[in-house]
């Protein structure tokens, strides 16, 4: 492409608005440096923005405020033994112990706060946290404290992907937490934000990236002095790579807004020579498919099964999302693309738990053939083409099991994780039986939270090209970025955690590089 003329030049470039761009940002704006944020869409805060924003940091400050007693060495360890060797080990440990550093540094800014959020740790393993866990997140924010950012601010999911109606006098999870960093960064007086921008290219001479090229053609440049920050959220919003990596029929699942998160921040980092990693996997979850097409995150499950279209339970499915969401990926393989699972439930659970996002209306589902009904399993299996003696027996031998409280077959309920959503009465309240009629059986989906594939990066953001050295002014982080957890999920708020570590990583790289650069020689 010819060489096209700057419209800007800036010291840091970032591209993306979710929480890993924005620590970013703030952090090298914070630092003294001027930063450039371009955003794609219409909205700031990505995926960030529809999160609960739990954060994954163990040992920080809020925490040890909270009586927490959780440690970093124990998080580590945690993650050493979840993650194994699948990703650097100087990476795990420049994640974890930069977690409290990470906490204190944006808890100085008056409008950063946090408190514990109690959410368990996803694998029993050495270092795991208490019951409770070791998850942060967001304090409630006041809606009008953003001014007119609080238009720009993309709205919850249940607004803009199902239609409902969400007043935001106050902000909670996600938004807060976009929200909050908007404030601080706004508040440094060094960095500015342009929606409607999208990254073209990244342009690189001598072998550097100096900065970024934007809009369709990429006719415009913008040159960053010191260097670029890709925190631009995965692929997932690309039918063709989940055809073609992850054997789903399209992208119409994941948890991503329409029209974002396309695999363009993606395809500038390869064009550039960058290693790419772990592009086979995703932050997993099983979804309930909506009659527009779209699947909502669904967490928290009460009480039922889940069904395969052998009629039969494949799963405990009290398992973290990301542990379910891999059954059902496997099921996919073995099945193909169109595979439909099933959530059997009776008549005591009042209509489906579990859904993290809108309630579905039954007559809604119904119409659209997502939700079935009927006085016997055998029945209700004709009305949702499963085999009827196995789902038949599938239901009588889950009924046992929750009357004895023994899950034999997967051992649901015995875990901490299983036993937090649990309201049974009986002997193991994660085990309800389903006797009460009639049944009913709601459609679901292999949803994800976002691909955690991208771009290797050092313990410092800097991307790596595929020879293993650093591609000089270039940085990566959030989903644009290889996930340090490797083909785990390892606990409640990794994916934000990581991201914004190595966000804030990658800006003090930056800022250490452009002061070493401003002092005089000799």
């Amino acid at each position: 492409m010819p060489d096209t003329e700057a419209v800007d030049v800036v010291d840091v470039v970032v591209v993306g608005s979710g929480a890993a761009a924005l620590t970013g940002a703030y952090t090298a704006a914070a630092r003294g440096l001027r930063v450039l944020v371009l955003e794609k869409t219409g909205h700031l805060g990505g995926t960030s923005a529809y999160s609960g924003a739990t954060i994954w940091l163990p040992g920080n400050g809020v925490l040890r405020r909270a009586g927490v007693p959780d440690t970093v060495e124990d998080g580590l360890r945690y993650l050493r033994h979840t993650v194994g060797d699948r990703t650097p080990a100087a990476q795990q440990e420049a994640y974890v112990r930069t977690g409290p550093e990470l906490v204190e540094f944006l808890e100085r800014d008056p409008d950063v706060e946090f408190e514990v959020l109690p959410f368990p740790d996803y694998f029993d393993a050495p270092g795991r946290g208490l019951p409770t866990g070791r998850g942060i997140c967001p304090l409630p924010l006041r809606g009008d404290r953003l001014g007119d950012r609080l238009g720009l601010l993309r709205p919850t999911i249940a607004a803009d992907q199902f239609g409902k109606r969400v007043t935001r006098s106050t902000l909670f999870g996600g938004q807060s937490l976009v929200g909050r960093l908007l404030l601080a960064l706004d508040r440094t007086g060094g960095a500015e934000i342009r929606t409607g921008t999208a990254l073209h290219s990244l342009a690189v001479t001598d072998g550097r990236v100096r900065g970024v090229r934007v809009g369709p053609d990429g006719s415009a440049r913008v040159d960053a002095r010191v260097g670029v920050l890709v925190a631009a959220g995965g692929y997932e919003g690309d039918p063709a790579r989940r055809r073609e990596l992850h054997g789903l029929p399209g992208a119409d699942w994941t948890s991503a807004a329409p029209g974002s998160n396309t695999g363009d921040a993606l395809a500038a980092l390869q064009a550039v020579g960058a290693e790419v990693d772990l592009l086979d996997e995703a932050w997993w979850c099983p979804a309930t498919l909506f009659p527009n097409g779209r699947a909502a995150f669904t967490l928290g499950l009460h009480g039922g099964i889940f069904v395969d279209p052998d009629g039969r339970r494949f799963g405990n499915e009290s398992l973290p999302y990301d542990r379910m969401g891999h059954l059902l990926h496997d099921r996919i393989r073995r099945h193909g693309p169109g595979t439909a699972f099933w959530w059997v439930f009776d008549s005591r659970t009042p209509s489906v738990p579990g859904i993290c996002q809108p309630l579905p209306d039954p007559d809604e589902f119904r119409a659209a053939g997502l939700w079935r009904s009927a006085g016997t399993a055998r029945e209700l299996a004709a009305a949702i083409g499963v085999p009827p003696t196995a789902l038949h027996e599938t239901v009588e031998r889950f009924n046992g099991f929750a009357a004895s409280g023994t899950d034999a077959d997967f051992h649901r309920g015995e875990d901490d994780y299983d036993r937090f959503f649990a309201t049974g009465t009986g002997p193991n309240p994660a085990l309800v039986a389903l006797e009460q009629g009639p049944l009913h059986a709601v459609r679901i989906v292999l949803g994800d939270l976002g691909t955690k594939g991208g771009a290797r990066i050092d313990p410092c953001g800097r991307v790596l090209a595929t020879d293993g050295r650093a591609i000089p002014g270039l940085y990566a982080a959030g989903n644009s970025a290889a996930s340090v957890a490797g083909h785990v999920y390892p606990g409640p708020g990794v994916p934000l955690g990581s991201g914004m570590v190595f966000a804030y990583r990658a800006a003090v790289a930056m800022s250490e590089a452009a002061h070493a650069a401003a002092r005089p020689v000799g």
